[in-house]
């Protein structure tokens, strides 16, 4: 496997992993970065760009990272609560007034970010150009009827997230939250990550695609974990929450197509490079490269602070989450009790510990089965793990 990139000393475990991922794990084109107290002490790529072509993935392949963007969307709301201009502990209508309709005038700010809003799913699925389009999906989560009273339990918001958190941004700053991002974190910083693709930086973009894990062996070190019945049934039931939760979009959008690809769908199509998640998760915990660190302590402390816990009304599985991001647990394994962050469903990760200073952005154009504890990412923060 010819790997590229750079390894500091002691973390050579690391690209170990990476290359086992390649050889036992059924890894087609990815890339690994990770700082450490605001020092990248690993950038590595590897693979094709395409997860059905030849073309060797470059130092600047870019790709769609689904929910692992989630992530850097709550960074938003988060830094203008610190700027003083969201309270999240105001109803998300005082920003957004017609989101109060049917019964959701109580839902604050904070519950949107930790999925307690009750509204996971739509009584009407959107097709992907009114899911791109800005408005419909908006409008559509506006006018839905909770699933649950807001604020009382929880479940993983999959696709309405992208017009809850978006909206909330729209209305609170009068920006998009792609151009937010884009002016306040990824420019200054310079970071590779985007929320609708422009045009001039199309050309690095890779395909992303299903592909099967091989069966486990002995000498892969993975585990054959057979999903508990309850979620296998609540995947497969049309009119479970779960699939209309993940089925808000229908028919599912073709994800390599440049339309897609240039929509601001925060729950869903954050492109980035590895090192792009890296560098930006490090940035919340701690000054890099000259700059100041994005969140103060007191936003740190919101953004890693369990606000939901246990069993998860979509996810059917206990799931822990902070302020906008999944926290360590058995359903999303990270570095540690501390650790915040994201996946994407199919293996993206992105996440940072703060008790260590790690920070670790990982990227795949081979999508397998699974929604948060991918065993190519997990591999790589057991490594990450054992060169501390």
């Amino acid at each position: 496997m010819d790997v590229r990139g750079t390894v500091a000393p002691g973390f050579e475990p690391v690209r170990d992993a990476f290359v086992r991922n390649f050889e036992q794990r059924g890894e087609r084109g990815a890339a690994v970065a990770v700082y450490r107290d605001g020092r990248k002490v690993v950038d590595l790529w590897a693979g094709t760009r395409d997860v059905d072509g030849t073309e060797p993935w470059a130092v600047d392949t870019v790709q769609i990272v689904r929910s692992a963007g989630k992530g850097i969307a709550a960074a938003v709301p988060l830094l203008l609560h610190q700027r003083g201009q969201v309270d999240l502990d105001a109803p998300v209508s005082t920003y957004w007034p017609e989101f109060k309709a049917n019964g959701k005038e109580r839902v604050l700010v904070r519950d949107l970010l930790a999925h307690r809003a009750g509204v996971p799913a739509l009584d009407r699925t959107l097709t992907p150009a009114e899911a791109a389009d800005g408005v419909s999906g908006p409008a559509a989560v506006a006018a839905q009827r909770p699933e649950w009273e807001p604020g009382t339990d929880h479940g993983y918001h999959a696709q309405t997230y992208s017009w809850l958190i978006g909206e909330l941004v729209r209305r609170a700053t009068g920006r998009t939250i792609g151009r937010w991002i884009a002016e306040e974190i990824a420019r200054p910083l310079g970071l590779d990550f985007w929320f609708g693709l422009p045009a001039d930086e199309a050309h690095r973009i890779g395909r992303i695609g299903p592909v099967e894990p091989p069966a486990p062996t002995e000498a892969s070190g993975a585990l054959r974990v057979r999903p508990k019945r309850s979620v296998v049934e609540a995947y497969r039931d049309p009119d479970s929450l779960t699939r209309r939760a993940f089925g808000a979009i229908d028919p599912f959008p073709d994800e390599n197509d440049a339309a897609y690809r240039t929509a601001e769908l925060p729950a869903s199509n954050g492109i980035a490079t590895a090192r792009g998640l890296a560098h930006c998760y490090a940035a919340m915990i701690g000054p890099v490269d000259g700059h100041r660190r994005l969140f103060a302590p007191a936003t740190l402390t919101l953004a890693r602070t369990e606000e939901s816990a246990g069993p998860d009304r979509v996810l059917v599985v206990n799931t822990r989450f902070g302020l906008g991001y999944m926290l360590h647990g058995p359903a999303a394994p990270l570095l540690g009790p501390g650790s915040f962050g994201h996946p994407g469903r199919g293996g993206s990760l992105g996440f940072a510990d703060p008790e260590s200073g790690i920070a670790l952005g990982y990227v795949t154009n081979g999508l397998q089965k699974g929604v948060t504890a991918d065993p190519r990412a997990q591999a790589l923060v057991r490594a990450v793990r054992s060169a501390l």
